[in-house]
């Protein structure tokens, strides 16, 4: 194993284990933003753990698009994944101090990370070529952002708020330019890594439905029937969900970009359903692990109607991040998830006196008679193939 690895524009691969190993930063990321939602269900803690996800979905994603541009499996791009894991502890273990004394930590480790990032994809252009072209176009811009990043983390309040959501923008605003440009893409890599970071949400709500075990079981009386109920109905959901994603849209998705053509309609294609539709899937589940840590905490008491919003919330993230995708990808709406939304929606409304495990229960039962639905008619509408 000699020199770089760069494989030909037209050879897909799958993650490398070094991938994975970057992905543990994030594990620890979103438990923080997990307990900073469930110990602020305002509207302000809610914008401060959206733009914590927002920002921290930047360093992550480009990685995903520079091992996508090189394999992993090349020593020198392990070596920077594995600067870039460590730099992601510090990074998310100044999460839950963001907006307080550790926003100059968050900013100063989240930078360096994108900077791994983008060094990692110089390795494997060639410094003419129309691709590497692009890659400067969209260097530049982001080196900007960081900037602007960095000088917030030694704002303070307001006044940091404003220099994040600068410093966003100015990506978006990169990204947008950069579609009109060519990128070698491999959609199996991108499906692999996005489902990834899919399951970690997941693995958030997991951890979320354990606490309240920990907790029964510390204070020596056992575990009451109504938590044993809220954590097989949480688990429930959570399966729900990867049902929901895996089955069907995650191979459908990446089916749609194995028949493309043009190196622009595949850039254009993985940033809008990959690095744009999969950030409000992630969040949503996110937000959604939060508010089911808290009904499976207190499974008897009603649901307060912070936690019920952001359940709501982060179910419509996850349920919006779909559909866009699936728009995008086949110009098609995802009309009985939309549905079921709504009716979530409905449920979540009145459930204000139902004792928490049964709105879980409830919303089980939506999104479990919607797959059902969905199931039937796209299969239905599946052309008879005859020999």
């Amino acid at each position: 194993m000699k020199g770089m690895d760069v494989p030909d524009r037209t050879e897909d691969f799958t993650a490398d284990p070094v991938e994975l190993f970057f992905d543990l930063g994030y594990v620890f990321a979103f438990s923080q933003l997990v307990g900073h939602l469930v110990h602020h269900p305002t509207w302000d803690g809610v914008g401060e753990a959206g733009l914590l996800f927002l920002l921290m979905w930047l360093p992550w994603s480009q990685f995903t698009w520079a091992a996508n541009r090189v394999s992993g499996n090349g020593r020198p791009v392990r070596i920077l994944f594995l600067i870039g894991a460590a730099v992601s502890v510090p990074m998310a273990a100044s999460v839950s101090t963001a907006f307080e004394s550790g926003g100059p930590l968050f900013a100063l480790t989240l930078s360096m990370i994108v900077v791994l990032g983008l060094a990692t994809q110089t390795l494997g252009y060639e410094k003419r070529s129309d691709e590497f072209g692009t890659f400067v176009r969209w260097m530049w811009p982001s080196v900007l952002a960081l900037v602007v990043v960095v000088a917030g983390g030694f704002a303070h309040d307001s006044v940091r708020v404003a220099w994040w959501i600068g410093g966003v923008v100015i990506i978006f605003a990169a990204m947008v330019a950069a579609g009109r440009g060519e990128w070698v893409v491999r959609s199996g890599h991108f499906a692999e890594r996005h489902g990834l970071i899919v399951i970690i949400a997941l693995g958030e709500v997991v951890v979320a439905i354990g606490l309240p075990v920990v907790s029964a079981l510390e204070g020596g009386g056992g575990l009451p029937g109504d938590t044993v109920m809220a954590l097989v109905a949480a688990g429930v959901l959570a399966g729900l969900l990867w049902w929901s994603y895996f089955d069907r849209t995650s191979p459908a998705l990446e089916f749609r970009a194995e028949h493309l053509d043009g190196a622009r309609e595949e850039g254009r294609y993985m940033r809008d359903v990959y690095t744009w539709a999969h950030a409000p899937m992630v969040a949503g589940v996110v937000a959604t692990a939060a508010a089911l840590e808290e009904i499976a905490l207190h499974p008897g008491d009603e649901v307060s109607g912070a936690f019920r919003s952001l359940f709501f919330g982060g179910l419509a993230l996850f349920t919006v991040g779909v559909a866009a995708a699936v728009w995008r990808a086949f110009r098609v709406a995802t009309r009985e998830r939309l549905l079921a939304l709504a009716l979530i929606g409905l449920v979540l409304t009145v459930a204000g006196s139902w004792p928490g495990v049964w709105v879980i229960v409830a919303v089980d039962l939506v999104i479990l008679v919607m797959l059902i639905f969905e199931n039937r008619r796209v299969e239905g509408e599946r052309p008879n193939v005859t020999s």
